[in-house]
């Protein structure tokens, strides 16, 4: 007989569960609770990524591309959880029990460096093919400010052609993030089990991404200052909801 225990092969998605339309509320809830356990935290981090999204907004508007501003702007709440991945260490930690700290979190998020980055890359490829989308929709339909059928065709084509996009970036960003900050698995599993997981919870999923896009909105209605308060809400909100959607047992820890 063998003395080398064999390893259980692990399945080629991480295992979902099937999730209650109400589950977003939740996570909400249960974000907000880890904002006011780590206040300090939640407002350094959120006042570094609201100064880095008016800084992007701020280039795209001097450039005069309305189209990029609006692919940026459009594609922030999916390229927001790559910034967040420190405040998902601060939930990881306040769910262990730990208190949670600056070092703690930027020690974590070094480790997954690697796996971020790739997330990044792919989404920049897929930034700059929605930003192209969105300049040819504006050549194609030019914007005169003084009639409004003009602006409203193109709203309704550069909508319909983000809408692609977005689906396909918020479907790979859901709750892959949050894994890889939490267990030892690479970005491209993680962002399948990801895509699996909202195929099998449709309307749940649509109903959290329209809730992060909404309030995402609003922070940028406040001139920016809402996302200081917003964004580590939802990047903890976000790590609630892979704790709830994905059972990661099959995956060892990230220590």
């Amino acid at each position: 007989m063998s003395d080398i225990e064999l390893e259980t092969p692990r399945p080629f998605v991480v295992p979902c569960r099937r999730l209650a339309a109400g589950a977003p509320l939740r996570w909400l809830a249960a974000g907000w609770h880890d904002w006011r356990r780590a206040p300090g935290l939640s407002l350094l981090f959120g006042s570094v990524i609201a100064l880095l999204s008016l800084a992007i907004s701020a280039l795209a508007w001097q450039l005069g591309r309305f189209a990029l501003l609006a692919a940026l702007l459009s594609g922030f709440i999916f390229i927001a959880p790559l910034l967040g991945v420190g405040l998902y260490c601060v939930s990881r930690e306040l769910q262990a029990g730990r208190r949670p700290n600056l070092r703690h979190s930027f020690t974590l998020a070094r480790r997954v460096v690697g796996q971020a980055a790739v997330f990044a890359l792919a989404q920049l490829v897929v930034l700059l093919v929605w930003s192209r989308a969105g300049m040819m929709v504006s050549a194609f339909v030019p914007i005169d400010p003084h009639d409004w059928h003009t602006l409203a065709e193109f709203l309704l084509i550069g909508s319909a052609a983000g809408s692609v996009f977005a689906a396909l970036t918020f479907a790979a960003a859901a709750v892959s993030l949050p894994m890889i900050a939490d267990r030892e698995v690479d970005m491209i599993t993680a962002c399948i089990s990801s895509i699996n997981a909202v195929l099998r919870n449709k309307t749940t999923m649509l109903l959290w991404g329209l809730l992060l896009a909404g309030l995402t909105a609003l922070g940028f209605l406040t001139a920016g200052l809402g996302l200081v308060f917003l964004m580590p809400w939802l990047a903890y909100a976000t790590w609630h909801a892979y704790r709830d959607t994905l059972d990661p047992a099959g995956w060892p820890p990230l220590d």
